[in-house]
């Protein structure tokens, strides 16, 4: 044994690996074995000692290199070597299953620390100046996953597009015309809407619009997953900020951006 035997469920950050926090940045420093997901930046691996085992349990659309169970089992196996960073992107409880990793920990009687990140959900959104909340437009946002268990669109998807409030959408790009479709039927064609793929990245891409027009304007952009979406007035303001202060503005917001 390397160390005392320890699980580490340590947030990454939305991307940029300079966005993780300084404990969850120790953390992966100390660790014998590091067990890290598709979003984590390489940049941040580099940080585990040498001795330390690295092993990628990824989960992309339609790639799964390792199941939830098995996951959950390598965990509890490696933490016989000492410590077990479970790397992960953004904050490991917002869709992150870092609850079912904790309750398999603990029934193996393994000590398990939790190391919160930003999650993409609202870090993506201020990175770029886009704000989920305002006191005039929105005073509520809502964290939905865009599919169900089940394949099908995400019920709460659904009953947070009845809401003012603005709406985050993770893991619904393949979703994107059943959205469009669900909030037409609302009658909210007009609502602005963001998608963010790679959000806080180099290479990040971002398509601005309405609901009516953004299936066009992705289609143009060759946007694609991992993408963030979000829906509200929040982004109708956004987007007349941006064009009154384009020429003032020294920050590049994004590599390549779609406006409607």
């Amino acid at each position: 044994m390397i160390g005392k035997s320890k699980i580490t469920l340590v947030g990454a950050g939305p991307g940029d690996p300079e966005l993780i926090t300084l404990k969850g940045l120790k953390a992966i420093q100390s660790a014998d074995v590091i067990l890290y997901d598709a979003l984590v930046h390489p940049d941040l691996i580099g940080y585990a000692p040498p001795h330390a085992i690295q092993i990628y349990v990824g989960k992309r659309a339609g790639k799964h290199y390792a199941s939830q169970e098995e996951i959950n089992k390598k965990l509890v196996e490696y933490a016989k070597l000492g410590h077990v960073v479970r790397l992960k992107g953004g904050d490991p409880f917002v869709f992150g299953r870092g609850f079912e990793e904790l309750v398999y920990a603990e029934k193996s009687k393994i000590p398990v620390e939790i190391i919160p990140g930003l999650s993409s959900s609202t870090a993506v959104s201020a990175w770029n100046g886009l704000a989920i909340t305002s006191r005039n437009l929105s005073k509520s946002f809502h964290v939905v996953t865009g599919v169900a268990s089940d394949g099908n669109l995400s019920e709460d998807l659904i009953q947070a597009s009845k809401l003012e409030g603005t709406v985050i959408i993770l893991m619904g790009f393949g979703k994107l015309k059943e959205i469009v479709q669900t909030y037409k039927k609302q009658n909210k064609g007009k609502i602005g809407i963001a998608i963010f793929q790679n959000g806080t990245l180099a290479h990040q891409k971002a398509v601005f619009g309405e609901i009516n027009s953004i299936e066009q304007k992705v289609k143009q952009s060759g946007i694609s997953t991992p993408a963030i979406i979000y829906i509200g007035q929040v982004v109708n303001a956004y987007l007349k900020h941006t064009k009154i202060q384009e020429n003032a503005t020294k920050k590049s917001v994004v590599s390549s951006v779609f406006q409607a």
